[in-house]
């Protein structure tokens, strides 16, 4: 894919963050369901704020927010790994599994980061799956009970690792 090729990690990370909170915070419309509740975001880099109003089709138990984490994730299971800055995040409670995702920063490698929740992971049960990366970017997936799954992903650009966690897991485990 040309398109692919020709991104920047940054670019790149940024891509896949985007498209993970728009499948993480979307789902099929319920018919009567909606929602008016704004979801905001503190000040970006620019001095500009992010504001947008929660989808009409987003299912009642979906949340998603830039700049922090969204209120419920869980952090046991995924905890922001310290000296990170957060991009944004979602959790779904309701679907079957759960699923969480997270972007974040930190001016760390990406080995650094792959390690950390390398660790943490496999101290909860978690086996990693064979392989390291997809193309130029890190990444490590893993898997619990043949039905849990948590993917790692992180790039690098000027000594800052931008690194997504994406996961589907059963409810209890999402606590």
């Amino acid at each position: 894919m040309t398109v692919m090729r020709s991104l920047k990690p940054t670019g790149l990370a940024a891509l896949a963050a985007g498209a993970l909170l728009a499948l993480a915070a979307c789902s099929p419309a319920e018919p009567g369901v909606t929602s008016s509740s704004p979801v905001t975001s503190s000040p970006a880099s620019d001095g500009a704020s992010i504001t947008a109003s929660a989808s009409p089709t987003a299912s009642p138990g979906t949340s998603a927010t830039v700049g922090t984490i969204v209120a419920g994730f869980p952090e046991a299971l995924l905890p922001l790994m310290p000296g990170a800055t957060v991009i944004s995040s979602s959790f779904d409670k309701t679907s079957t599994p759960a699923t969480a995702a997270l972007v974040a920063s930190i001016n760390a490698p990406t080995a650094a980061v792959v390690d950390f929740y390398t660790k943490h992971l496999e101290a909860q049960g978690f086996k990693a799956v064979p392989g390291d990366a997809v193309g130029a970017v890190a990444s490590k997936d893993f898997v619990r009970n043949d039905s849990e799954t948590v993917n790692i992903a992180a790039v690098e650009a000027a000594g800052v690792s931008t690194f997504t966690i994406g996961a589907n897991v059963a409810a209890e485990s999402a606590k």
